[in-house]
């Protein structure tokens, strides 16, 4: 039974609480729904480059996640949770801007989740379900590798035309989203 969410933000280097990005938001609209879970969100290690070496035992130690965890990546977050639940179970994922290489810039070469393989598979075993946002306007990413993301893992994907790489302040379908999980446990 999921009684945690943690939020796991792209990397960047931006200050998660005072960005305009989501993620704060998202964390208070979740504990107005339900005052008892769990939401956890922090500026993580290495917030540039946002190395795997280094993202990875964060979650694992620092954040905790485990198997009553739901996962919220965000850009190099949502990549972060694939490679994660290559490796370790939780109770969900839900991807925002996923992708599958280093898109030719130099910050995504050196975080090293662009070394080997995609264990698509392992991934889906370690999780109950898998949601994916995606929009064909990002402005950073390929909507083929998006769309290569959601056949690899058989995500629940929500496609949109106008979103661009989701750093808006505000994202209610996302709200929406986890509300309707959560009360399934």
């Amino acid at each position: 039974m999921a009684r945690e969410v943690v939020i796991v933000p792209g990397n960047g280097g931006g200050n998660i609480f005072s960005d305009g990005m989501w993620y704060g938001w998202l964390r208070k609209k979740l504990l107005e729904y339900d005052s008892e879970l769990t939401v956890k969100l922090e500026d993580m290690p290495d917030p540039v480059v946002g190395r795997e070496s280094i993202w990875i035992p964060f979650m694992r130690d620092k954040l905790k996640v485990g198997e009553n965890s739901i996962i919220v990546g965000h850009s190099t977050g949502a990549v972060a949770a694939v490679r994660f639940c290559e490796q370790y179970k939780v109770h969900g994922i839900v991807l925002v801007g996923a992708y599958t290489t280093d898109c030719g810039m130099e910050n995504e070469k050196l975080s090293g989740y662009f070394d080997r393989p995609w264990q698509w598979s392992k991934a889906k075993q370690n999780t109950e379900w898998i949601s994916q946002f995606g929009s064909r306007d990002d402005q950073y990413l390929s909507w083929d590798e998006q769309v290569e993301v959601s056949v690899g893992l058989e995500t629940d994907f929500h496609r949109f035309e106008d979103r661009g790489h989701f750093i808006e302040p505000y994202f209610p379908e996302l709200v929406t989203l986890l509300k309707g999980q959560l009360m399934k446990n």
